[in-house]
C-alpha cells in the first residue's frame, strides 16, 4: 500500500473513533480481498472502504468503489464474520472519501449483493 493510502486509512480510523465507533480490524485480508476498516457502533457492524485521492480526476474517490469492488468487499466481509463469529443486529457498508484533506463519510454507501454467511 502506498503512503497516501496508509495516511488516509489512519485519518479515517481516527475520525471513526472520535465519532464513537470501536475499531475491530484494520487491513483484514483473506483469499477474497481486503477490508480497510471494520468497526462497530452499538449493535451495527460497519465495513468501511477508504478511498483517498489528490483530486476529483476520473470521478474522485467514490467512483473507484465499483460494483466489482463492492462485490469483493461483501465476500471479504462474509469471511470476516465467519472467522470472528461475531454477534450483531445489522451490518452496513460505508465509504470514507478523502480528497485534498477533506473527509466525507458516506454511511450505507452501497448495498452488497446477497451475502452468504
Amino acid at each position: 500500500m502506498n503512503t497516501l493510502g496508509k495516511n488516509g486509512e489512519e485519518q479515517a480510523r481516527l475520525y471513526l473513533q472520535k465519532q464513537g465507533y470501536r475499531i475491530l480490524a484494520q487491513n483484514f485480508s483473506c483469499k477474497n480481498g481486503e477490508l480497510d476498516l471494520v468497526a462497530r457502533r452499538k449493535d451495527t457492524l460497519v465495513f468501511v472502504e477508504v478511498k483517498q485521492r489528490a483530486g476529483q480526476a476520473f470521478g474522485g474517490p467514490l467512483a473507484a468503489v465499483t460494483r466489482a469492488k463492492q462485490h469483493k468487499i461483501s465476500l471479504t466481509a462474509a469471511e470476516f464474520i465467519k472467522e470472528k463469529s461475531l454477534k450483531f443486529d445489522s451490518i452496513r457498508f460505508d465509504v470514507i472519501c478523502i480528497t485534498g484533506g477533506e473527509l466525507t463519510h458516506i454511511e450505507n454507501a452501497f448495498f452488497p449483493p446477497r451475502m452468504t454467511i
